[in-house]
């Protein structure tokens, strides 16, 4: 063996050896600024009109989020918030957005049926989207289990999509913000699938990249499914999920009931 060839398996090993412990270290430091942004600023109080407290029954007030980052429309790490801008447009009414700087995003009020629907597009990082959605579940006091969350999903190919019912935030750190900030992972995700990069293209580069003119032919149909999966999904009469889908965390106490290893997601192809 050529002493090339033994440096190389070397420095690869001493490479992946470093390499998780700065995946550690990156996700501590994340769950740690998530923690002083919610510290630093008072959650804002349930929504007022009128100098009174909204009437809205909590359990007919639901949010749907699109997670992504700001000012990066068009990139597959952003079409959550895509697939929420279509969901908004079927309303009638796309350019009823408002920022709102209680809750760190902007945000979209409507009715489906005798549902109130706020949908939600962060404008923060997507690493720290979470602390949007709790500022954003507190102001119109939305319990975790009535907010659905939209995002990518690598491990889907582009044209499926699917919702899943809770559970652990499977690598996706605008989920495991939204984990971290609501302290509990019952929230139903529509996952809409980005497919993984192909040869030697880093998955943080392949998501921060736009879709070429063939995936965007692709992905505008899905958007149109998903929508309507989605609208069916926000006005089933049943719950949308059980205590036993997913982890909800004291505050008082670090610890947390794993969850049940169990996969409920429903998935779909664009036809």
């Amino acid at each position: 063996m050529s002493n090339i060839t033994v440096r190389g398996k070397v420095w690869t090993a001493v490479t992946q050896a470093f390499n998780l412990p700065m995946v550690l270290i990156m996700r501590m430091i994340t769950k740690l600024i998530n923690r002083v942004l919610m510290s630093t600023s008072a959650l804002p109080s349930p929504k007022m009109i009128n100098g009174q407290t909204t009437a809205v029954d909590c359990n007919r007030r639901k949010m749907v989020v699109g997670l992504g980052n700001p000012g990066m429309n068009g990139s597959r790490h952003s079409v959550g918030m895509a697939v929420l801008t279509t969901l908004a447009e079927r309303f009638g009414t796309p350019d009823s957005w408002r920022s709102d700087r209680q809750v760190s995003g902007e945000v979209f009020v409507t009715h489906l049926q005798d549902v109130q629907l706020v949908l939600l597009r962060p404008k923060l990082l997507m690493n720290i989207n979470g602390v949007s959605v709790a500022k954003a579940a507190s102001k119109f006091s939305i319990p975790p289990e009535h907010i659905l969350l939209i995002h990518d999903e690598l491990d889907k190919p582009l044209g499926k999509f699917g919702i899943k019912h809770g559970g652990s935030a499977r690598g996706h750190n605008g989920v495991r913000s939204c984990v971290d900030c609501l302290h509990t992972d019952v929230m139903p995700r529509l996952r809409i699938g980005i497919g993984r990069p192909s040869g030697k293209t880093p998955v943080d580069r392949y998501v921060l990249g736009r879709f070429s003119q063939e995936e965007q032919n692709v992905l505008d149909s899905v958007m149109k499914q998903s929508v309507d999966v989605l609208l069916t999904f926000l006005t089933d009469s049943q719950p949308q999920t059980s205590p036993a889908e997913g982890r909800r965390a004291s505050r008082k106490n670090k610890a947390r009931a794993l969850s049940p290893p169990q996969d409920t997601t429903e998935e779909h192809k664009q036809n």
